[in-house]
């Protein structure tokens, strides 16, 4: 039977994606090349493979027989070019790598330049999200997460900063209009600018000092969402419109020109640096495997 490979990836694609829309948008193409492809391939095979809806799609019984298959038959054809991409004098091809807006903040500006400099033939596709994602079904070949969010199953080595801590700050007139903090449990009488996950939890505020460690639920006028809301949070707080508590390296810059004030400073929590995952599977594509090589060696060639 003619089946075409290109096909078989576009049937893998929607069918991790769950849908047109979301795979074009992960894989980069067009919902209607997919579908398309997806058109073709249940023609020559004679059988559907989608229950296709106005608002769903959906895998049928013989789609699912055949992704339970494809997706192992598949792995290892892409396993077998790598093995041949190995004898090629420079690593090529596409990585894709799935961040937080923290990690491309903090721990990729010098990384990324000095990698791509040395591998003019990769190709890097950086997908920023926040939330804990399944790697293989959003099509990554690694992430970038701290410890408390990583799987078991992943290996993981530091990236960025080994250690980081969350710092409180607020705008020099806030804090003449205000006062400042002497206490942690002082924030309760102050407006704090929040954060809110994907999942509905607000970011707690957290503080150790010596043995002791506490949380306050703060409470104020703003609230944004960790990730793409962050930029707008610290003009926010530059504003005067209430105290700040976010990564110590990203208000740095506004420590030194002066628009924030660092606040309860010997209270602040540290915390080990974020981490490159990737599942722990025999063969590393070769795009990835430069990179880990690269980021192991890293503080050696900065």
């Amino acid at each position: 039977m003619d089946i075409d490979l290109g096909d078989l990836n576009a049937f893998l694609t929607v069918a991790r994606a769950g849908g047109f829309r979301e795979g074009a948008r992960l894989s980069g193409g067009s919902a209607s090349a997919l579908s398309d492809a997806i058109r073709r391939l249940e023609t020559r095979l004679g059988v559907r493979l989608f229950n296709r809806t106005t608002r769903s799609v959906a895998l049928t019984a013989a789609g699912n027989g055949l992704l339970a298959r494809l997706e192992p038959a598949l792995g290892e054809v892409a396993n077998a070019l790598d093995v041949v991409n190995g004898y090629r004098d420079r690593p090529a091809g596409t990585l894709r790598l799935n961040i937080p807006v923290s990690a491309a903040r903090l721990a990729l500006p010098e990384i990324i330049p000095a990698f791509l400099a040395k591998y003019p033939e990769i190709l890097l596709e950086i997908i920023t999200e926040e939330s804990f994602v399944d790697l293989m079904a959003e099509g990554c070949d690694a992430g970038i997460r701290y410890d408390e969010r990583l799987e078991q199953d992943m290996i993981a080595i530091p990236i960025g900063p080994r250690k980081q801590r969350f710092a409180a700050a607020a705008s020099p007139d806030y804090l003449a209009r205000n006062g400042t903090p002497q206490h942690p449990q002082d924030l309760l009488d102050h407006p704090c600018i929040r954060g809110r996950f994907a999942s509905g939890a607000m970011f707690p505020w957290e503080f150790e000092k010596d043995d002791q460690t506490l949380e306050v639920a703060v409470k104020g006028p703003f609230i944004m969402r960790p990730g793409g809301g962050t930029d707008l949070a610290v003009d926010v707080a530059k504003g005067g419109i209430g105290i700040i508590y976010l990564f110590e390296d990203w208000l740095t810059p506004f420590f030194k020109d002066g628009s924030l004030v660092p606040i309860l400073e010997e209270w602040w929590p540290s915390f080990p640096g974020p981490k490159l995952y990737y599942p722990g599977r025999r063969l590393v594509p070769s795009p990835l495997r430069a990179f880990i090589d690269f980021v192991r060696a890293w503080p050696l060639q900065k």
